[in-house]
């Protein structure tokens, strides 16, 4: 295998691997693990019957850390405060609502196509905020902090839509394969290909997480995969070089795998807290304010954790005099904090938003 930093890898290899053992045993056995820890998150999901209570709190999180791993950084406090109006925020936590665009577009597409490039195009123009395709000129790498060259992917746009082409032809024609291998294998192949001039990292992150909703383990883009990422970066960034340099498949896989397991037992256990809340909250509702309680507006409080008074009117809970006055007597209970932004009031659910953006999973008591 001929490969220099800072030359073209115009040789990269074609997917499977020539020679490689891609399912050895301690991949299998780790297979294993990750699928069941896998089809727990997936049935957990039924646990929370309002899917938009899922859309947009986990992916928001992803969103979050996944920009991150690329430097660009904001809060989720302020990913969740304007992810209605993505419009405003400062620079990165516009980028970051990109990103959860894209990956809830690139969800919605699956239903029209599978993953091909022009899906992977689509995601990168969306993460970008400008229109991306395959690269046409000379001059990407990846660089370390004094300027040396780690990395120069293959160059001209007939040869990485080749590599493509062979890449999507792995992903669904390689059957033999367990999915979570084949997701393990193409995400390096992909990133290894780095077929756009910015935003390989994130298009290639959105892409494992419709892989598996493609390949059925998910039925929702609810991984928080780059939080296990954020944790091992140095890890990531190792492992990914090691299959170019030395052709360390077995080590990469395994390190997917382990994230995939851990990263699915954690969001698991934040679906089962996101649920006790839940039911707290109503419960709480139902004993302080009988007169405005109802399902349907515990819903609305969780849809997201900060809510508008048109979010109770557009779900037509109450129109809008009510919905002012149903927000305000949950401030008075203490189920929801009262913000101004700008012009603009907002009503936060405080505890979820502690329960989603915090490591533990103890559901806060009402008062």
């Amino acid at each position: 295998m001929s490969w220099l930093s800072d030359r073209p890898y115009n040789d990269l290899p074609k997917l499977p691997p020539s020679g490689v053992e891609l399912d050895s045993k301690p991949v299998l056995l780790r297979c294993i693990r990750a699928r069941a820890a896998l089809a727990r998150l997936d049935q957990a999901t039924d646990l929370i019957p309002n899917p938009a209570i899922l859309i947009n709190t986990l992916p928001v999180l992803e969103a979050r850390a996944s920009t991150e791993i690329e430097n660009i950084v904001t809060t989720n406090d302020e990913l969740f405060r304007y992810q209605e109006s993505d419009d405003h925020g400062d620079p990165a936590t516009k980028e970051a609502l990109r990103y959860r665009h894209a990956l809830l577009e690139g969800f919605s597409s699956l239903k029209g196509r599978p993953l091909v490039t022009a899906t992977a195009e689509a995601i990168c123009t969306r993460i970008k905020g400008v229109d991306m395709r395959v690269r046409r000129v000379p001059g990407t790498r990846l660089e370390n902090g004094a300027g040396e060259a780690i990395y120069t992917p293959p160059e001209g746009e007939e040869q990485l839509r080749d590599l493509l082409a062979n890449w999507e032809r792995f992903l669904h024609e390689e059957e033999y394969l367990d999915p979570l291998i084949r997701l393990a294998v193409g995400h390096y192949q992909f990133e290894a290909i780095h077929p756009f001039t910015d935003g390989n990292g994130r298009t290639g992150r959105v892409l494992n997480n419709l892989f598996l909703i493609e390949t059925g383990l998910l039925r929702s883009p609810i991984l928080y995969l780059s939080r296990f990422i954020i944790q091992h970066k140095a890890d990531y960034y190792r492992l990914l070089l090691g299959v170019t340099a030395d052709g360390a498949w077995d080590e990469w896989i395994l390190y997917l795998l382990k994230g995939i397991e851990e990263t699915a037992l954690w969001t698991l256990a934040k679906l089962q807290a996101m649920r006790q809340l839940f039911d707290a909250t109503a419960q709480y509702v139902r004993e302080q304010r009988p007169k405005i309680y109802s399902h349907e507006l515990v819903e609305a409080i969780f849809a997201q954790p900060y809510s508008r008074i048109r979010n109770l009117v557009d779900a037509d809970i109450v129109g809008r005099q009510a919905a002012s006055r149903y927000l305000k007597e949950l401030v008075e209970t203490g189920v929801l904090h009262e913000q101004k932004v700008g012009r603009e009031v907002l009503f936060l659910n405080h505890r979820l938003l502690a329960l989603l953006t915090g490591e533990g999973n103890n559901v806060p008591a009402f008062k």
